[in-house]
């Protein structure tokens, strides 16, 4: 078997899984990240046999030998989506194909192999299936989130692609990422370190890219910020992204734009948030946009609203920008504005609130 289509996936239960209390405390307030489900998927591949061995296995850790390649060299790549209690009880997730084909982008740029979409959807449903009790009631802001990652694992020192991989889902019960949707963040601008540069891997979703935003995030907490911006890396002029979330901006004249580039990770909620910006009569532009652009914008009031994009916080509006030598002030959001109603739009959408028209959402359980 090597293409993965027919696959089938055995299920091992878990014999000690959280009890209904323990499991209860930890929906009360999730937090983001804290807390693992009772499953978890895996599969395995091999440059010889393709996919294969497809399961669902108590969630527990991995034995692993210091001499596996990733540890050494990186081979990674991962995704993120969520996971919806919706009002008949039944669980949804939100366009589950385009992150399984950005996966397949980002494992080809890290010469890992590419799981079909078929498979991909099938180990979310897998795990949330087994694990549906871990799904947040509707109504209460909460998710899922689901983690695919894929892993060279392989114990060899040389400097090749790993012909023995593993790929797994993981799952984490997710509160509302901010309280408070209207609250904007500041940001720190760096223009001393970069993200990713031109032809490497900035369009992949890997753990190295966020690596490198490590050390800026730390001088952006030290200058009181929560993220921070990257420019380009050859002219330092054209806005990128943020460590983990697209960049938006919105225009007096009700053009909506977003930054343009090879190295950047393209955001399956920006599309989507696009898409409902353009159906409701916006221009809507991908292209480069400079730092001088928006710093000016935002001073004659040519730009109206500034706000950041991303699975975690769905839209985020942006407060201050930060730099050494400026700041950048952007304009104070409210429910009415129009991020924020694009925002209701969209989690109305994958909430089941609001009627699905583009087929977005792929019913798990």
């Amino acid at each position: 078997m090597t293409d993965g289509t027919s696959l089938e996936f055995t299920i091992e239960h878990n014999p000690n899984p959280a009890s209904d209390e323990d499991r209860a405390k930890v929906l009360e307030n999730p937090g983001f990240g804290e807390r693992f489900t009772d499953h978890m998927v895996m599969i395995d591949w091999t440059r010889d046999g393709g996919w294969q061995n497809a399961r669902v296995v108590p969630y527990g850790p991995l034995q692993m030998n210091p001499g596996n390649a990733i540890f050494h060299y990186a081979q990674e790549v991962f995704e993120g989506l969520k996971a919806y209690r919706h009002a008949d009880g039944s669980v949804h997730t939100f366009r589950p194909e385009m992150n399984a084909k950005r996966m397949q982008r980002s494992a080809h740029r890290l010469a890992l192999p590419e799981l079909p979409v078929d498979v991909f959807v099938e180990s979310l449903r897998q795990l949330v299936q087994a694990d549906e009790a871990w799904v947040p009631a509707h109504g209460e802001g909460k998710s899922l989130y689901l983690r695919p990652f894929m892993i060279a694992n392989e114990d060899f020192l040389g400097v090749r692609a790993a012909e023995t991989v593993t790929y797994f889902v993981i799952a984490s019960p997710a509160g509302a990422y901010f309280k408070d949707p209207t609250r904007p963040v500041n940001i720190w601008l760096e223009t001393e370190l970069s993200r990713a540069g031109r032809g490497g891997t900035g369009a992949a979703k890997c753990g190295g890219n966020y690596a490198a935003s490590l050390l800026p995030q730390q001088t952006a907490y030290e200058h009181g910020c929560e993220q921070v911006l990257f420019l380009d890396s050859s002219t330092e002029q054209y806005l990128e992204e943020l460590g983990g979330m697209n960049i938006v901006l919105v225009y007096r004249d009700g053009t909506v734009a977003t930054p343009e580039s090879d190295s950047i990770l393209e955001s399956v909620t920006n599309d989507s948030i696009l898409t409902l910006f353009k159906e409701t009569g916006h221009t809507v532009e991908r292209r480069k946009i400079t730092i001088d652009e928006w710093r000016e914008g935002a001073e004659s009031g040519a730009i109206t609203e500034a706000f950041a994009v991303g699975t975690a916080a769905v839209i985020s509006p942006i407060g201050t920008l930060k730099h050494t030598d400026f700041q950048i002030e952007n304009p104070r959001v409210t429910e009415e504005s129009l991020s924020m109603r694009m925002r209701a739009k969209l989690t109305g959408i994958q909430n089941g609130d609001l009627a699905d028209d583009h087929g977005w959402l792929e019913q798990l359980a």
